[in-house]
């Protein structure tokens, strides 16, 4: 889906109090960031901020960081979490928010960052064989992931394909699969937050697929 360019989107953000500018200056020092030393949880493409703007409320004992690459998408996440924020008389402390081609994110996390867990939600499945590597579980972005994950990696889907494809990638990059189901709403899991999409997807009929994984621990 095309975003349409909002030229008063980019100085919205360098407006807001939790956006971040230059996230490539906190390489191996985002602890520094929050004021507090709570565990540090990242939504890779947050998109409009349906599962951010939950998850900020719903988890208020982390540090919760959304990143998306597209000014005009990470907005409007900016003015959903602001209203969830709002609603449940909770400030901007343990937020941020950035601007961010995840394919260079390595240049942003480092082994002194305590990730202790990502989240990736309903990405772009990128169905033709020669744009496969550009998914976000795709081997190359994992074994970027492992330079700073400390924990969990959750990953949500409605594509059947992406989600078979993505269950290989971890295995081959040393990811353990710790949580699986190919319909997650008919599962025992409860600590799902639906977001408009996930209802959308559902609303059509398609299964909703999850997993959790982690790294192997060396034997």
């Amino acid at each position: 889906m095309r975003i349409r360019c909002k030229p008063w989107a980019r100085p919205e953000l360098d407006a807001s109090d939790f956006f971040i500018s230059d996230p490539r200056q906190y390489k191996n020092h985002w602890q520094d960031v929050f004021s507090n030393h709570k565990p540090i949880w990242l939504e890779l493409g947050c998109g409009k901020g349906g599962f951010a703007s939950q998850a900020v409320v719903h988890w208020p004992d982390v540090n919760f960081i959304a990143v998306d690459i597209k000014n005009e998408m990470l907005v409007l996440a900016k003015r959903k979490i602001e209203q969830a924020l709002k609603e449940n008389a909770m400030t901007t402390e343990q937020v941020r928010i950035m601007i961010l081609n995840i394919n260079y994110i390595s240049e942003v996390f480092g082994q002194a960052d305590p990730v202790e867990r990502i989240f990736i939600n309903f990405c772009n499945p990128w169905p033709k064989p020669k744009h496969k590597k550009r998914r976000l579980t795709h081997p190359r972005q994992l074994s970027q992931y492992q330079q700073f994950l400390k924990g969990e990696l959750w990953f949500k889907t409605d594509d059947d394909d992406l989600f078979n494809e993505s269950l290989q990638y971890f295995q081959e990059t040393g990811f353990e699969i710790q949580y699986s189901t190919r319909d997650l709403h008919h599962s025992d899991f409860s600590e799902n937050l639906e977001t408009e999409h996930e209802r959308m997807f559902t609303e059509a009929g398609k299964q909703i697929k999850f997993l959790i994984a982690s790294q192997k621990e060396a034997s």
